[in-house]
């Protein structure tokens, strides 16, 4: 396809997921793409990552396992792409389909918001159980504004991994690099972490997962100062651009602390510092430090409110750029 057409099926792909999101009936049924991306990475993690190795034979066996993922997955793209090809129009909108399912709007909102609503109904023990779907930290170490910040921080960082940056290698370089991106990131998931098993093995994965989603990163920025400013106004777009451009790099992550910092200035409370991940303390900064100090179920809903609108200008600037490439 032609960056004209990608656009046009991302427009499309984007207002699909918007209204439909994922729905439980069909991959209660089917395995979703994602799922099966974890099946093959996994395959790999098994086959080139045993105990028996040394630290270097890990990571070259690590850079070669997700250049061949990479590989696979370019070429499935381009095997999908060249098949929805043969049905003109019907292709179309086979191809949207397929995008509209590596979007995550309206899951990511409907998962978020539920943190909120189980703290109203049914207090912290809720709010912990409704956050631990959506993070990796230790629920039980959390207090009520330690939910209600996780809840933001998740919405905030997914929606430059899971959005946007999903939007712009699809955009740009079609079904193979959405594939190739969602590979990448599936394998960041799973095997990037600095576990004493994955420091070698996943070190590939992690770096270059930190390079594919650094211009999402940063575009995320804008369309939450924009969002904002729909929502919230002149003064929560002007924090959101500020505070991002001031403790945007304080995360321990070179893209997550971006958005984060943006969704802390629009909705003006703290976010990030010390937390626990499967037992151990991670010490980091408080984003927005000057901000509010007691994030509530209130913020999450404020939150959720300007991701939508920030999902709305990215719709309206693909449809922007496609009458640009018309």
């Amino acid at each position: 396809m032609t960056i004209d057409l990608n656009l046009l099926v991302l427009l499309l792909a984007l207002l699909l997921d918007r209204i439909v999101g994922d729905p439980r009936w069909l991959w209660s049924r089917v395995p979703h793409p994602v799922a099966m991306f974890g099946a093959v990475i996994s395959y790999a993690d098994q086959q080139l990552n045993p105990s028996s190795l040394t630290g270097h034979q890990r990571r070259m066996n690590g850079v070669a396992a997700i250049l061949a993922l990479l590989l696979l997955a370019v070429a499935a793209g381009f095997v999908f792409n060249r098949f929805f090809a043969l049905f003109g129009l019907g292709g179309i909108l086979l191809e949207t389909g397929l995008v509209a399912i590596f979007l995550a709007q309206k899951s990511l909102a409907d998962h978020v918001t539920a943190v909120a609503v189980a703290l109203r109904e049914e207090g912290l023990a809720g709010g912990r159980a409704a956050v631990s779907r959506i993070v990796g930290r230790d629920p039980e170490t959390l207090d009520e504004p330690a939910v209600c910040r996780a809840a933001i921080e998740s919405l905030a960082e997914n929606f430059s991994d899971g959005v946007v940056a999903p939007a712009i290698w699809y955009a740009i370089f079609g079904l193979p690099g959405l594939f190739a991106y969602k590979m990448l990131n599936t394998a960041d998931s799973m095997i990037g972490h600095r576990s004493e098993k994955y420091i070698d093995f996943g070190w590939a994965a992690a770096r270059l997962d930190d390079l594919a989603n650094w211009p999402a990163a940063r575009l995320s920025i804008l369309l939450i100062a924009a969002g904002a400013w729909i929502r919230r106004g002149t003064s929560a777009c002007r924090e959101a651009i500020r505070v991002a451009m001031r403790d945007g790099g304080l995360h321990r992550s070179p893209n997550s602390g971006r958005p984060e910092a943006a969704m802390a200035g629009a909705l003006n409370v703290q976010l990030a510092g010390p937390r626990i991940y499967g037992g151990v303390l991670v010490t980091e900064p408080m984003i927005n430090n000057p901000g509010r100090d007691v994030a509530t179920s209130g913020d999450i809903e404020n939150g959720v409110s300007v991701y939508q609108a920030s999902c709305m200008v990215l719709a309206g600037v693909t449809f922007g750029l496609f009458l640009c490439f018309l």
